[in-house]
């Protein structure tokens, strides 16, 4: 057995490139995951959770990575990281106003991805296209380019009345999806969704929301071997090893031939990653 890396669990790095290229990211470290893919991998957590913003350890994780007193206080914990339209900063009540300048009153993109299905999101300019990559879509398009992450998200909550906003993880993990005709589906909403995005231009100017009507379709490929027979969640939480042949990675998971996981949920756990021969 042979010990690849061990450290505070980050999400994977990720690349896009055919296939994506894949990195651990133990503490300062990073370990190569593509190579690893038919390999027989143990992943072993040694029992610790640090929070990744100040390092306090902590016997449970909150939003994934964060323990409780940070979770309460920073604004990426915040409920309007989930719901953008619910943010407060104009308020004047935002739990750190520099942080939200500089993440949230910034270009984001509105797109459609392709995962287990055609979905609408929404992701900051300059996370395209790693968050279509942290998804698993197999196809995405940017449709509108939005001044603000609140705005980004109202126009996310005009488009998923037409769209769904979620994926079902359990779908993608059982196969590619359909390729669909994304450039139709895009001028479908943009039909039926017209009048509202026209209101919404009208509310904060044309320049807030730009449609993207030449922008092209983007493929995602992954480096996957074989997809699992059956989907069953490795928990680190009441079992510290997941252990297999590594079959493929999509998304942020990994497939082994004896269940998934996904890394990105157990972001500040110490882990040790090992490689054990055949």
């Amino acid at each position: 057995m042979t010990e690849l890396g061990r450290g505070s669990l980050s999400k994977m790095k990720a690349h896009l490139d055919a296939p994506v290229q894949y990195a651990f990211r133990l503490g300062d470290e990073e370990v190569p995951v593509n190579p690893l893919v038919g390999k027989h991998l143990r992943l072993e957590y040694l029992g610790a959770i640090h929070c990744t913003h100040c390092g306090r350890k902590t016997k449970t994780s909150f939003s994934q990575g964060y323990c409780y007193p940070c979770m309460q206080k920073l604004a990426q914990c915040d409920i309007c990281i989930m719901s953008p339209e619910k943010c407060h900063y104009d308020a004047g009540t935002c739990r750190e106003p520099s942080w939200g300048e500089q993440f949230c009153m910034t270009d984001h993109v509105v797109y459609l991805a392709n995962s287990s299905g055609v979905k609408v999101g929404i992701t900051r300019a300059s996370q395209v296209p790693t968050r279509w990559i942290d998804q698993g879509a197999t196809q995405a398009l940017p449709i509108l380019r939005v001044a603000t992450r609140q705005q980004s998200g109202f126009v996310e909550d005009l488009l998923r009345s037409q769209v769904a906003d979620k994926t079902n993880w359990r779908a993608l993990l059982k196969g590619d999806a359909v390729p669909v005709d994304l450039l139709a589906i895009r001028e479908q909403l943009f039909d039926s969704c017209g009048a509202g995005i026209a209101d919404l231009q009208q509310r904060f100017g044309l320049q807030a929301i730009q449609p993207l009507t030449t922008a092209e379709v983007q493929d995602i490929r992954y480096p996957i071997e074989a997809y699992p027979a059956k989907i069953t969640s490795f928990n680190l939480d009441k079992q510290p090893l997941a252990e297999g042949t590594l079959l493929g990675i999509k998304g942020q998971y990994l497939m082994f031939d004896t269940g998934v996981i996904n890394i990105r949920k157990y972001t500040a756990y110490q882990l040790a990653v090992h490689e054990i021969a055949a």
